[in-house]
This record gives structure tokens, sequence and C-alpha cells, in this order.
């Protein structure tokens, strides 16, 4: 389509097709559901985006309850997958569900529903073997000042956990409250085989004594129940550590209840962010779109035109060094003339002589070497192990493929040196600023 844009109608329902990069959010096509067949009052609404940083990938609209269901790829921040609220509702107080890819996050999270009352959170593949964490809210006291000083208060927490085989059922929580309204923790434990009926305990939590500061722990702090009848009353020091133990994962909990209500808050921001500000994705093999991968490829052919521009220079400026050494004169004579063409002359001879006589170095090095380690085995070649021989081959192979290299390698720059001497004797005669002196 030339406007980059397609719309075809059903009855009550309309659907629109965009290009790619078409729209600045991204959407590729979009669904819209109508209660008529006018197609003027519509009830729901599905789009589909391509390329968001923030991967997007569908959103499903009712436009009568305001629900939102919105799916993201993989790859996202948080591991957030899908996200289901309520657009006309705002804050702290509203519903919403949020599912994650567990497999990607530590904490194993993989799902968070909120209500004003309620918060849940299930999890997987945790090593305390956590599954879900219930938190339950109060009616919130409503204050003056910022809203990090007004949290939600916290009423009950229940944490649910799978059963661990390595440890005795008895011993094994399968449930943990916290009822921080009656100072109390309650722990169920998983059933034992062939048992109805699963062990429980319940802990008052003790009053600290403000003149020492210690707290004060008796044995009707605790009631239990056992299945087991032979099951032992706990000594008090054991009750003193439990209840401890419990109120330290009570501290714990309610930290991370904090941190879950603080990464909503920091979803919801991001996600407010992202719709204000959408940024795209765009292929590196996406030249006409990619600003960045066009810049830098103008910039590399910018200095690939220098490096050729420049070593053009170089090539047909060969001079330059020559003149520089006598004060790069502004009129030439043909003493001056004489000159640079007999120190260019004799600067090509010092080189072709430096490179033969380094050629020659190696092969001469190469050939002492062979001729040592030849020595060497006819002086040991009857002592000599199976392993040191096949060492000696090899040794005695590579070193002569080095120098047959190298004596080629001489031959020719023998062969070439002349060659390049008349040539470049050639080239200063045909030089314009020394062929008026020296022809």
């Amino acid at each position: 389509c030339p406007q980059g844009k397609r719309t075809i109608l059903y009855k009550q329902a309309k659907y629109e097709i965009f290009a790619e990069y078409l729209m600045q959010d991204g959407m590729v096509s979009r669904l819209t559901e109508y209660a008529d067949s006018a197609l003027t009052q519509p009830v729901k609404s599905m789009e589909w985006f391509k390329h968001r940083v923030d991967k997007l990938e569908t959103r499903e609209t009712d436009l009568v309850t305001n629900k939102v269901t919105e799916t993201y790829g993989a790859g996202r921040q948080r591991a957030l997958r899908q996200h289901i609220y309520y657009s006309n509702q705002t804050g702290s107080e509203a519903t919403r569900i949020m599912e994650f890819d567990g497999s990607a996050r530590t904490d194993g999270l993989k799902a968070r529903e909120e209500t004003p009352a309620k918060l849940t959170e299930h999890y997987c593949d945790r090593d305390d073997c956590l599954t879900k964490r219930l938190v339950n809210y109060t009616k919130r006291v409503k204050k003056f000042g910022p809203a990090e000083g007004n949290e939600k208060p916290v009423n009950q927490v229940t944490e649910f956990y799978s059963r661990d085989p390595s440890i005795p059922a008895d011993d094994d929580i399968a449930e943990l409250t916290f009822l921080l309204n009656e100072e109390k923790i309650f722990i169920k434990h998983h059933l034992q085989d062939q048992r109805i009926i699963a062990s429980t305990h319940e802990y008052l939590k003790p009053q600290q004594s403000e003149d020492k500061g210690q707290v004060q722990i008796t044995t009707d702090m605790v009631s239990s129940f056992q299945v087991e009848r032979r099951a032992k009353n706990p000594k008090l020091m054991h009750i003193y550590q439990t209840i401890m133990s419990l109120i330290e994962k009570e501290e714990r909990c309610i930290e991370n209840v904090r941190i879950s209500e603080q990464e909503v808050r920091d979803v919801l921001e991001q996600r407010t962010q992202e719709e204000l500000t959408t940024e795209l994705s765009v292929s590196i093999y996406d030249t006409a779109r990619n600003d960045t991968a066009k810049k830098r490829r103008e910039e590399i052919e910018r200095k690939k035109r220098d490096d050729e521009a420049r070593r053009e220079e170089m090539e047909l400026d060969y001079l330059a060094p020559f003149l520089a050494r006598i004060g790069d004169p502004a009129q030439m004579t043909a003493e001056l003339a004489q000159q640079l063409k007999e120190d260019c002359l004799e600067d090509l001879k010092q080189r072709l002589i430096d490179m033969a006589n380094l050629i020659q170095g190696r092969f001469e090095k190469e050939t002492q070497q062979l001729q040592w380690k030849q020595n060497w085995y006819q002086q040991n070649q009857t002592t000599m192990t199976k392993e040191e021989e096949e060492e000696y081959v090899s040794y005695c192979s590579e070193a002569m493929f080095r120098i047959h290299i190298l004596e080629e390698r001489l031959n020719r720059h023998k062969e070439l040196a002349p060659q390049k001497y008349v040539a470049l004797e050639s080239r200063l005669r045909g030089d314009n600023r020394l062929a008026e002196f020296l022809n």
C-alpha cells in the first residue's frame, strides 16, 4: 500500500494493518470489535507490536470493563511476560496481575496478584521450597506527607512451602503464618504418610523487658498439636530458639513484602515512561533506518577515503623527504636535481642491500641450527628414544622447509633488485621537477 497502511472492514469489526516502523509506537496491526454493525460502539481492541525496546508484543483492551492485558517477549527487565490491569484504576489500590518468567529470575517469582486488600505471589524452583506468599492488608489510614511514609499496613502474611523429602514431615513446614496484629506465629507442618491431620504449632511473640532489654520465654507461649503420641514436649531453650528464629523470619518476610511493593511501583513508573517515549529497535542490517550504523558506515568510508588520499599523496610525492633534507628549496637547479637523484638512488640501494643482508642472515642462522642438530644426532643416535627420533625428524623437516623458503626469497630479491633500481632511475628522469636538468 503506498501509504503504508490498510483497513479491512468486517461485520462488527475493523482490522487495520500498518507497515513496520510506520507507527511511532511500533504497532503493526489492530483489531477493533464493535457492538453494532455501524461500527460506532467499540467494545474490544487488540493491538500487535513489533521492534519495541520494552518488548511489548500485544495489548488487549476491554473497552467496557477497562481491563487491559499486555504481553511481553523474552528479555524484558525483571522477566515480565504479562501485565493485567484496569485503566480506570491507578496507584497501589488498583487490581493487577503480573506474570513473570520464573526461570529467568533469581527469586523464582512466577506471578504477582495485587488487590487493595491482598497481595499474592507464586514462586517456582526455589531452594527453600517456597511456593506462595499471601499478604493481607488492613485499611490504610490516610496521612499527610510523602507516599513512602504511608505504606499499606500488613495484617497477616502466610507463606506456603512444598514438601522437602530430606526433612521429616513433622519438621517440614507447609504453612507459616505471621499474625502481626495478634502478635502470633502459626506453623502447620506437612502431612505424614497415612495421616489425615498435620502437626501444628502456635507461638506467642514475647514482650521485651524495658529494664534489661531481654525477652521472657515461658512454656505457655507455645501451643502444639502433635500427631505422634510419643512426641516429647519441647524444652524451654528449644522454645526460645524457635521463637527468636521465627521473629527473624517475620522481619525478613515483611522486608520482602516491601521489596515486592517497591518493584510494583518501579514497573508502573517504567511503563508510564515507556509509553511517553516509545523506542523502537532497529537491526544493524537495516542501514536505511539505523542511524547509528549509518553514521558508523559513513565514518568508516570517510577514513578510508582519507587513507587512500594520504597514500596516493605519499606515492606521488616520493621526493618529499629528500627535499626536506635540503630545506625544500623554492627553485630547482641542475646541481640540486643531480643531488636529489643520487640521494634517491643511494637510499634505494641501501634498502635493497639491507633487505638482502637480513634474508641472508636468517638463511645462515637456520642453516647453522640445522647443522648443529645433525651433529647432535650423530653423537646421540645410539641412545635416543623413539620419541626423540620422531622429534628430530620433525625438526629437520620444518628447518629444511624454512631454509628452502629463505633461499627462494633471497634469489627473488636478487632478481628484482636491479629492476627496481632501473625503474626508480627512469621515474626520476621523468619527474617534472627534475626532467629538464637530468635529460
